[in-house]
């Protein structure tokens, strides 16, 4: 068995760094957004249902840099595989905060629609004008979208180079920030001319976007955490890795048939190789070296165990 102590090689290093700059920035920019959308929003549910969506927004870059500083521990006698699948527990944790406020915000919203509930919003005297309070909604909701959009871009390729889910989860969620701004851009125009129901009818596509991020997010923490076989970041389907593993395993002249399994921790694999060897080979030294062969072919092989059988274990 072989265990590495750390778990991004060093080419890495600084897309990490990176990371850790983007999230630092993406918390004080969310809480400066959160503190102006309250101050402004009124009684106008599709800001409301925005605000909320944006004070949760803060949950994912928070739990990335708690989970990275208790991810970094090496084993120990207490937690002898590390603390890698920190990750996939904060990434559950979020993935429920997520799903839980989707689901008050898209009932709260639908009761705002039935109670018939009619949102104004006023006029406030700025250097001497009288101005529409909508417009300065408007533009705070254009502050929360427009820079979100680009640390969510920023963050994404990072995100996939580290497989790493809870960065993955809120680059992309911030990168499509502009719909929700836009949504409760149309609710505001919407009680501006009169339209009542406008309001509450863009609360409700917001709070569908959440609810769908948080069922999508929960499926996936769940299903990882039931230790599947690993798929991309994106979910889009399996890891071409494993089976490149399995080509690499069986080339190896002492090995006559290979099966492996696999399952993430956090943002690596822990796994092993069954193995159907040749006889007429030194086992323990070629296993050894085997094992320093595998550490070597990609930083996601975290922890691999080889075990020599006479079958192969089968399953579906």
């Amino acid at each position: 068995m072989e265990i590495k102590q750390f778990e991004l090689p060093k080419h890495l290093q600084p897309e990490l760094n990176r990371a850790k700059r983007l999230e630092y920035i993406t918390i004080l920019y969310q809480l400066s957004v959160v503190i102006l959308m309250y101050l402004v929003m009124g009684s106008s549910q599709a800001m409301k249902t925005a605000w909320l969506e944006d004070a949760l927004g803060i949950v994912p870059s928070i739990s990335f840099l708690i989970a990275l500083k208790i991810s970094d521990k090496g084993p120990d006698h207490k937690f002898q595989y590390g603390y890698h699948k920190v990750f996939s527990i904060a990434y559950l944790t979020g993935s429920i905060a997520l799903f839980g406020m989707g689901c008050f915000l898209i009932v709260d919203s639908i009761i705002s629609l039935i109670n018939t509930e009619h949102p104004s919003i006023g006029s406030i005297m700025l250097f001497g004008q009288q101005i529409w309070m909508g417009w300065i909604m408007i533009g705070v909701l254009i502050y929360s979208a427009i820079p979100a959009m680009i640390l969510g871009f920023k963050k994404l390729p990072i995100a996939k180079k580290l497989h790493n889910k809870i960065l993955y989860t809120d680059a992309a969620a911030q990168k499509a920030d502009y719909m929700t701004a836009f949504a409760a851009i149309v609710g505001i125009i919407g009680i501006g001319a009169g339209l009542w129901w406008a309001d509450a009818c863009a609360a409700i596509i917001i709070s569908g976007s959440v609810l769908k991020d948080g069922y999508t997010n929960l499926k996936t923490a769940i299903l990882d955490l039931m230790d599947r076989r690993p798929v991309h970041i994106d979910s889009s389907g399996e890891d071409e890795l494993i089976a490149k593993v399995e080509e690499y395993v069986k080339s190896w002249e002492w090995v006559k048939d290979a099966k492996s399994r696999f399952r993430e921790h956090g943002q690596v694999y822990y796994g092993e190789i069954f193995i159907v060897a040749d006889g007429n080979y030194p086992l323990p030294q070629y296993t050894e070296n085997s094992l320093h062969d595998l550490k070597n072919f990609h930083w996601k092989l975290h922890d691999v165990v080889i075990t020599i059988v006479k079958q192969l274990p089968e399953w579906k």
